[in-house]
């Protein structure tokens, strides 16, 4: 059985139905440049973090965490993005956030936090100005109280809006501030509002953070023992209903006996307090990945993926509340699919010690004796590859305007069929040495009847990966994104995303949008959204040893405006890693990130003293979609 992996941890969108564009010359492209959400490049134009209360009040306000998030060029990972309904100039986004992890410190000491951005534009999403949710460990700006969260880091955001200017913006919190190794295993909703209140001017809306409270706590176990909380969804009722302004939570608990269900609260006070937990996939075995859909009549709808084990397949499944969260059908089989899951065996290094760094806050266990993910050293994998982790997941949304269907639109990103080839190797996607191809499919279900569409590929490239899908619905149009490895290369079905037949990796991703203006029948040919090829394999985490690309990209819209927003490496400086000199290859795979690191008298090595040269420099970039 699958075991919890701790995220630390959007957007592109998805594709056609019509005739396909056979070469990168010819595809049509997003107008407009790339927009950067993490702002912590002091080179950069609009540079430089502010505490969200200056942000609101105009008065000055810093920490050493700031004063670090203004120099850091450091990661960022797991993007989310909404619109307000209210205003569609304003946007705000979030990640996990590691701006702030070296705290200001020469040498560099890896003390500081990861937590959530808080990043606003009040033009459309041509610029943003980046922040922190307040609460973090050393805030102590008066905003800091307001928050009852109790961990020393925080990851995993989801967001919502509401339509009296509030943003709810979700998150799973685990580290102990004490600096041990228990992992909390919390999981939390802050509150964004209006500082004038919902009759306030909408340019305002969702400024000035008014709450963060716990809605399920784990239980503190050290190495995600005992009881986790994370893979957080949220969404709001905005439908003007019964349930109107009701905020809807849910996310993956995981145990420490390797149990794992889909959790789900409400909220009927604009976040002030949620209901008791309750668990919606009795008798799943294992499952995860929520996400809720809130259709027009205030019914609401809680999707995830089902993990294939000795009595069950693969699967989409959903549940269903007519009484605004209060009860939930049992849980339905929506689709079966064969899984894209990259995994590997655990190979043998003789890597040298270094002093500790960062710690690998991406990490969750694999499966016993396979890997997720693949880099240097204790991470290195037998196949020789190096790859992030990636696992089908499964998203969903409703057009909360549209009051004639009950229709729940799904997106989700497995094998594609037919695809499935032996990899030679002990990498594989279906399981260790069978890979395959993957592809982002929609599906349309009906809540009212019971019947759903047939799966259907959003784009019929056959070349290239397609992963991380998300979708959303307004005012009678969808819009869906993903990333897309087409111009990969190296592609092949046999091996990791951007990965070489010799071990080198090489730029391999962007991420591709398409919209459908007809309830999800036929869908645009699909769009390139992101101005630049990048390379997802740079080993950034476990002390420069493994990639991570977080889990997931994000879109969203309102009436005509559309905005996406993913991960990206552009501005990420390559190196050497000096440890690798023995290693075979002597670190030539182009993975490696720009470190410095001093050989020891007893041949280990110093930890990395130049992070904020760029080796870190993991950004968030968004744009209008398709």
């Amino acid at each position: 059985m699958r075991t919890h992996r701790l995220s630390t941890c959007l957007l592109a969108f998805i594709a056609t139905s019509a005739t396909l564009l056979a070469s990168t010359s010819a595809w049509a492209a997003v107008p407009g440049a790339d927009v950067r959400l993490s702002n912590d490049d002091p080179a950069q134009p609009g540079a430089g973090y502010v505490s969200n209360y200056t942000l609101v009040t105009g008065t000055p306000y810093t920490d050493d965490t700031l004063t670090e998030c203004n120099r850091s060029r450091g990661r960022q990972n797991e993007p989310a993005v909404s619109i307000d309904p209210r205003n569609p100039q304003v946007l705000v986004g979030s990640s996990n956030d590691y701006c702030g992890v070296y705290e200001n410190t020469d040498p560099p000491v890896p003390t500081g936090p990861i937590w959530l951005g808080y990043y606003r534009s009040t033009n459309g999403g041509q610029s943003f100005r980046s922040s922190l949710m307040p609460g973090y460990p050393d805030d102590t700006s008066p905003f800091a109280a307001r928050s009852q969260l109790r961990t020393a880091g925080a990851g995993d955001p989801v967001t919502a809006w509401d339509l009296q200017g509030r943003l709810f913006l979700g998150t799973e919190t685990s580290d102990d501030p004490a600096g041990t190794k228990k992992t909390f295993g919390d999981v939390g909703v802050a509150t964004f509002e209006n500082p004038l209140g919902s009759s306030g001017p909408t340019s305002r809306d969702g400024e000035e953070f008014r709450r963060a409270v716990i809605v399920a706590r784990g239980s503190s176990a050290p190495n995600l023992l005992g009881k986790f909380n994370d893979k957080t969804a949220i969404e709001v009722d905005r439908t003007g209903g019964a349930c109107s302004g009701n905020v809807y939570f849910s996310y993956s608990r995981f145990t420490g006996n390797g149990g794992v269900g889909i959790e789900f609260a409400r909220s009927t006070d604009h976040g002030a307090s949620f209901s008791q937990p309750m668990k919606l996939s009795a008798s799943v075995h294992d499952v995860q990945f929520p996400d809720i859909a809130v259709t027009a009549n205030g019914h609401v709808y809680v999707t995830f993926r089902r993990f294939a084990d000795n009595q069950q397949t693969d699967a989409v499944m959903a549940v269903r509340s007519t009484d605004c969260g209060r009860t939930f059908s049992a849980p339905r089989v929506l689709r079966t699919f064969t899984p894209y899951d990259a995994q590997d065996v655990p190979g043998d290094s003789t890597f040298p010690e270094s002093a500790p760094d960062d710690p690998r806050s991406s990490d969750e266990a694999a499966p016993s004796g396979t890997a997720r993910d693949c880099g240097d050293g204790p991470n290195a994998c037998q196949s020789g590859y190096t790859f992030f982790r990636r696992d089908t997941q499964v998203r969903s949304t409703a057009d909360q305007r549209d009051t004639t269907h009950e229709y729940v639109y799904l997106v989700y990103d497995p094998t594609r069929p037919g695809t499935t080839v032996n990899t030679g190797t002990t990498y594989g996607s279906v399981s260790p040495g069978v890979g395959s191809q993957s592809a982002v499919y929609f599906f349309r279900y009906d809540g009212a009847t019971g019947a759903a569409t047939p799966s259907q590929a959003l784009d019929t490239q056959t070349t290239g990966h397609q992963l991380f899908p998300d979708i959303a619905a307004d005012a009678g149009q969808l819009h869906a994104l993903w990333w897309d490895s087409r111009n990969d290369t190296c592609y092949s079905p046999t091996r990791p995303v951007g990965n070489c037949a010799d071990r080198t990796v090489v730029p391999s991703l962007d991420v591709f949008g398409t919209s459908s203006g007809n309830l999800g029948q036929t869908w645009t040919p699909s769009v390139r959204m992101s101005d630049v090829t990048t390379n997802p394999n740079y080993e950034q985490f476990a002390d420069r040893t493994v990639p991570f690309a977080g889990d997931y990209l994000w879109v969203d819209a309102v009436g005509t405006s559309t905005y996406g927003v993913w991960t990206d490496w552009r501005n990420t400086v390559a190196g050497v890693d000096q440890r690798e000199s023995a290693e075979p290859g002597g670190g030539a795979e182009g993975a490696d990130v720009l470190q410095c690191r001093t050989q020891l008298s007893d041949g280990s090595y110093s930890s990395d003293q130049c992070p904020r040269n760029g080796g870190l420099d993991q950004n968030i970039y968004g744009e209008a979609a398709p």
